[in-house]
């Protein structure tokens, strides 16, 4: 009878783990609106992604955050930054990173019984306490932060940056060893999918690429028409279809969610180094569309319609409900999310964003927000990291129709008053809960006590500067 018993649970822990989902999440750094070819690019050849758009849904109002760090913090906690005191970029050994208090993406899927990896930049602090294996990953093989952010390393005297396996500096890489890193994430993200084929799992693979500087591997360099930023964008095309294919020869293509999507747009003054958003307005670091719209496509095959495009607001801060939903879990009411689940777009059910409104944040200033076709500036928006703003962007408030522009070149504030007034009071109400100085509802960031650098470094500190007002554990 034990025997039958035991048999029994097996049974049925071998069907419920079989009716969850897959997840992968593939989140690409610094990738531009038009940088691949479902959202128009030409230069540099994206096939697989094009397959996965021909097999999946492309969506078109997808939306980010201006730069890195808020931008994963949004992913992670389905929060917008400002509420969970992730305002910007951290800096190797920063003093702050994301609050443990927070309940991760990961942390929610390992509740559902799935087994988690974080491969490629986390970039949400690199202090032993933020690390991914102390946010919800059971493992964690990447460059914690952006590639640029080298330091003299005091052993060697190199600009290096560190390669970490879980929470130890496996290896420290120049620049000619990065030009190895979309392999050696690939390599780790196949052999993750293969270990766990017979339980759910959740990877979320956050790539280095392609944040400058550029370093595509050998194989893809000088390839592309597009110069050395177009050979990175077609390795990382590469890379998807490995998985993709990976999926479907094991045969989870159809019990497996995969979103690929990016943290916010091109570094324009990059010039040939960076991407285009075209044709929105402005790139990283702004809050025109430019900045944080971006390129997504969702693929699961028999879930997600073929061919399908949705224009519907959505983005970042979605996808942790939409994560948790699908594998049968349920967010609970507090704390305070902004994301909503998204599956019944994704699944065709709807043609409605799930939220009522969507809000444009640059650190803690609210700049802008989006109902519907209507987007109202309330601030002056700079072009994009490192450019200033131009003459017509410090005129406010200004409204536009992203239906029937999505350059935002004309300002239709003067024609409808009555939209200015509403979308006015929305932001209203959104600066008081969690922007500007003296906010409602902010959550604290985490803090480290004693910060250091994951390695020896004879270089100066920076980013010992306290993000936000010290506040005590929620």
């Amino acid at each position: 009878m034990k025997l039958l018993l035991l048999a029994l649970l097996c049974l049925t822990s071998t069907l419920l783990a079989a009716d969850k989902p897959n997840i992968v999440i593939i989140f690409i750094d610094d990738l531009g609106y038009a940088d691949i070819g479902p959202f128009g690019a030409t230069k540099q050849k994206t096939p697989n992604l094009d397959k996965m758009a021909r097999e999946g849904m492309k969506l078109t109002s997808f939306y980010a955050a201006p730069v890195c760090s808020v931008s994963r913090a949004q992913m992670m906690t389905g929060c917008y930054g400002a509420r969970i005191s992730v305002p910007g970029v951290y800096f190797p050994g920063h003093t702050n990173g994301l609050n443990p208090a927070e309940t991760t993406i990961a942390e929610h899927m390992k509740q559902q019984g799935y087994a988690t990896q974080c491969i490629g930049k986390w970039h949400l602090g690199d202090q032993p306490e933020f690390l991914p294996t102390k946010q919800g990953f059971d493992h964690y093989f990447g460059i914690p932060y952006s590639n640029d952010m080298e330091k003299t390393a005091k052993e060697t005297g190199a600009k290096v940056v560190p390669l970490m396996r879980d929470d130890k500096v496996a290896e420290l890489l120049n620049d000619e060893a990065q030009s190895r890193i979309v392999e050696r994430y690939t390599d780790e993200a196949l052999g993750f999918i293969r270990t766990n084929q017979e339980k759910p799992f959740f990877l979320y693979f956050p790539h280095t690429a392609v944040h400058t500087p550029i370093h595509p591997g050998a194989t893809f360099a000088g390839k592309s028409a597009n110069g050395r930023f177009g050979d990175w964008v077609e390795e990382v095309d590469w890379s998807v279809g490995r998985v993709l294919d990976t999926l479907r020869e094991l045969k989870l293509d159809k019990n497996t969610l995969v979103v690929f999507t990016s943290d916010n747009g091109p570094w324009l003054i990059k010039g040939a180094d960076g991407g285009s958003a075209l044709p929105l307005r402005g790139g990283k670091g702004s809050t025109w569309e430019g900045g944080v719209r971006v390129p997504t496509l969702a693929w699961w095959p028999g879930k997600i319609a073929p061919g399908s495009v949705c224009d519907a607001v959505a983005g970042t801060i979605d996808m942790l409900p939409t994560c948790v939903s699908i594998s049968g879990g349920k967010v609970p009411a507090e704390p305070v999310i902004d994301g909503r689940d998204i599956s019944p777009l994704l699944f065709g059910k709807t043609k409605e964003s799930r939220r009522d409104a969507h809000y444009y944040f640059a650190s803690y200033n609210l700049q802008a927000v989006r109902q519907g076709p209507w987007k109202l500036a309330i601030a002056t928006q700079n072009e994009t990291m490192g450019k200033e703003a131009a003459a017509d962007a410090k005129v406010n408030p200004r409204l536009y129709n992203l239906d029937t522009e999505i350059s935002e070149q004309t300002n239709l504030a003067a024609q409808h008053p009555d939209i200015v007034a509403k979308l006015q009071a929305l932001a209203t109400q959104m600066e008081s809960e969690i922007g500007g100085k003296a906010p409602k509802a902010r959550r604290p960031a985490g803090e480290a006590t004693n910060p250091q650098t994951l390695y020896p470094t004879s270089d100066a500190p920076r980013g010992k500067k306290k993000d936000a007002p010290k506040k005590g554990k929620k």
